[in-house]
């Protein structure tokens, strides 16, 4: 489902590996630089860095491992083999230990250049604990970004979670039966409905989450006109629980109605109560963050889902219009615009297609051909299939 150009310029998109080019940049630049100033002393250089700088984060694995061992050993790993959980989870993994098991050796056999050279090996020892000091106090502590970044790529923000929710509880659920819902409404309501109208779910997504419980209140172009068919489903152990959604009439500048079937994603609700309470520790910067990855995932999503498609539409609001008392109704006006431009290009494509068909036909077979079947008898004497076989010397 495409969204609004205007639309792709808010929505994030997920970080990049630009970050590796740069440090990889700044580690070229760093070897050159040593290589054409101390070429002899490279190799151990490199050694020694590649020692103390893998050493700091085993060091502080150890006083985090100390932690869990001693106070979570039970609750949060549940009996769990040492070797196979904790340590990993502490930091302990295994390319951590084969960078510094390899750095170790190649120090180990240039030690004697390091020696000549004058190397300072208590750094081995005193940088990986400053490390770990640093680390423990939070001053080496991972940044916003970073924290950010792996949440995303493991999909562990609240806004994954609410969008996996509203598909698996609901969307999944409704918008499959969405089509036939539309035709029981269709063939009880005998009037202008659905000629400029639509006939896919409309899911309206407000950057500030702040939902209101009836769109009249927010726009007075907007009028409720009916409820669709209800749909019931057993689910998680209520028999028969309703599904339903309403049907809502749109009025144009010019007064022309045009009805859709328009809701909120009520999980946004959450993510505005949780930016209200205090506890949650949810501000109204992360609450707007978090709106757009649940747009961005929950499209991502039903894009990919086989039962949903082409019957859905997302509508991100912007809250920079908010003085405008008409915004809701022009936004999904100029959705409904979108979507009925789509779905011609979609149709009259096939339909060219088609006559040119005809017209190549029409060129290659002048004469209209018959439908009706005609026996045809050859006169000629039947031919084999090979050739017959000569006589030789050897019959």
């Amino acid at each position: 489902m495409h969204c609004l150009r205007d639309e792709d310029a808010l929505i994030p998109r997920p970080r990049g590996s630009l970050p590796k080019l740069c440090a990889a940049l700044l580690a070229t630049i760093a070897v050159w630089g040593i290589l054409l100033m101390s070429p002899g002393r490279l190799i151990n250089l490199i050694a020694l860095a590649a020692l103390i700088v893998t050493l700091g984060p085993l060091l502080h694995g150890v006083c985090l491992l100390a932690e869990e061992v001693l106070h979570h050993s039970n609750t949060r790993y549940q009996g769990r083999s040492l070797l196979g959980h904790v340590l990993p989870a502490c930091g302990w993994g295994g390319k951590t230990l084969l960078a510094a098991a390899m750095a170790g050796l190649l120090l180990y056999l240039t030690r004697q250049s390091l020696l000549h050279k004058g190397q300072s090996w208590e750094l081995i020892v005193v940088v990986p604990v400053l490390y770990t000091l640093f680390k423990s106090l939070g001053v080496l502590g991972p940044s916003e970004v970073e924290v950010s970044d792996i949440c995303e790529e493991r999909k562990m923000n609240v806004a994954h979670g609410l969008a996996w929710s509203f598909y698996l509880g609901y969307l999944q659920l409704v918008l499959p039966c969405l089509e036939k819902s539309f035709d029981t409404f269709h063939t009880s309501h005998r009037d202008s409905f659905w000629v400029r109208g639509s006939q896919k779910l409309l899911i309206l997504i407000p950057l500030n989450a702040n939902i209101s419980n009836r769109l009249e209140d927010e726009d007075n172009n907007i009028k409720f006109y009916d409820s669709l068919p209800n749909s019931e489903l057993d689910r998680a152990g209520v028999r028969g629980r309703v599904y339903k959604h309403s049907v809502y009439r749109v009025r144009d500048e010019r007064g022309k109605a045009h009805d859709c079937a328009v809701e909120y994603a009520t999980p946004l609700l959450t993510l505005y109560r949780m930016s209200q309470e205090r506890s949650a520790g949810f501000g109204e910067p992360e609450r707007r963050q978090q709106v757009l990855l649940f747009y961005r995932t929950l499209q991502d999503i039903l894009e990919q889902s086989l039962e949903c498609r082409n019957r859905y539409r997302l509508i991100l609001l912007k809250d920079e219009h908010e003085d405008d008392p008409h915004f809701l109704s022009k936004t999904i006006l100029k959705h409904l615009e979108q979507q009925n431009k789509e779905e011609f290009c979609l149709n009259s494509a096939p339909q060219q297609e088609t006559k040119n068909a005809v017209e190549i036909e029409d060129w290659q077979n002048p004469e209209p051909m018959s439908r009706d079947p005609t026996l045809m008898i050859s006169l000629e004497k039947p031919q084999p299939l090979r050739c017959p076989v000569e006589d030789t010397d050897y019959n």
